[in-house]
């Protein structure tokens, strides 16, 4: 670390030792474990030993110090060549660390480095009907307990288009099987969602609860070889290995995304041929801009490929 960005540090005042608390306070683990890793390589490239002095040694001067200090920073993800991604995400923590620091009236301005330009949702069709119907298949095919599981899982992530940490934290009390209902708690909310089940997704949810030994809890639990963590509620992480699992038994390689991918993709499609507009599609998605579902319409319009072939054809 520089000697101007160590005066910085002790310049800013001792109430700030608590901002990381603040900052992680109320947030999801899955968001914690994110933006730790981010701030704690940040913290590793100002030299600092904690998290807490690195932002003491960020917040500690004006906010064209704090917006050099990030910009050297990105440029020292993008040397070593990381995704823009990863990149992105790590900007990101430390623009809403400065965000909570701003609100505390810690300092009275933001970060203001941007992201680097990536490409978003390169792939949004998902695995394709062909490979949805032989993951179905095979995940029907297993044994017990776990195929009625799988297909539940399959169902929801294919036929309401969620997210799988939305899956895994389905609780009993959340599902209405007679009103064909289920309570959601779809990312970045703080209340759940009331979503409207299809058919099969009513079937399958019921045909695994009804075997479920215990009526009360998560929906989702483990089945553990060795008996360990066996009946526990079933991790994001978990979901994502099960359908890589699933996919790798036809020969495809697939995630849990894909499935989403697939329904709004589908979603969209319908929407479009039967005049519903992308905002009510976006109730679906749970997407909160709706420019994230024109790049949906756009690649499977596939303009750019249409606009090609004219233009090879005049030539």
């Amino acid at each position: 670390m520089t000697e101007a960005i160590a005066r910085r540090a002790t310049r800013t005042p001792a109430r700030r030792a608590d901002l990381l608390a603040d900052f992680f306070r109320g947030k999801d683990p899955k968001t914690i474990r994110a933006y730790s890793q981010a701030l704690q390589d940040f913290r590793a490239f100002l030299g600092e030993t904690d998290l807490n002095a690195a932002a003491r040694v960020l917040f500690g001067g004006s906010q064209g110090e704090a917006n050099g200090t990030v910009l050297k920073y990105k440029a020292e993800l993008i040397s070593r060549e990381l995704s823009p991604a990863t990149i992105n995400q790590r900007l990101a923590a430390i623009r809403s660390l400065a965000k909570i620091a701003r609100t505390l009236g810690l300092i009275p301005w933001g970060i203001e480095i941007k992201n680097v330009q990536a490409e978003t949702y390169r792939d949004t069709r998902g695995p394709g009907r062909d490979a949805w119907e032989k993951l179905l298949a095979v995940a029907r095919g297993q044994r017990g307990g776990k195929a009625l599981r799988d297909v539940a899982l399959l169902r929801l992530m294919h036929d309401l288009g969620l997210r799988r940490a939305e899956v895994a934290r389905i609780d009993f009390e959340d599902v209405d099987l007679a009103g064909g209902t289920v309570f959601v708690l779809r990312k970045k909310h703080l209340q759940k969602t009331l979503l409207t089940m299809p058919g099969p997704t009513i079937e399958a949810l019921e045909a695994w609860m009804e075997a479920r030994a215990e009526k009360n809890g998560p929906v989702f639990v483990n089945f553990d070889r060795a008996k360990k963590g066996e009946g526990e509620r079933l991790t994001d992480g978990s979901i994502y290995r099960t359908v890589r699992s699933l996919g790798e038994k036809i020969g495809i390689q697939t995630r849990p995304h894909g499935l989403r991918h697939l329904a709004i993709t589908e979603a969209v499609k319908a929407a479009t041929a039967a005049g519903i507009g992308l905002e009510e599609v976006r109730d679906f998605s749970g997407h909160k801009d709706v420019k994230t579902l024109l790049i949906y319409r756009d690649r499977e319009r596939n303009v750019q490929g249409q606009l090609a072939a004219l233009v090879a054809a005049a030539a």
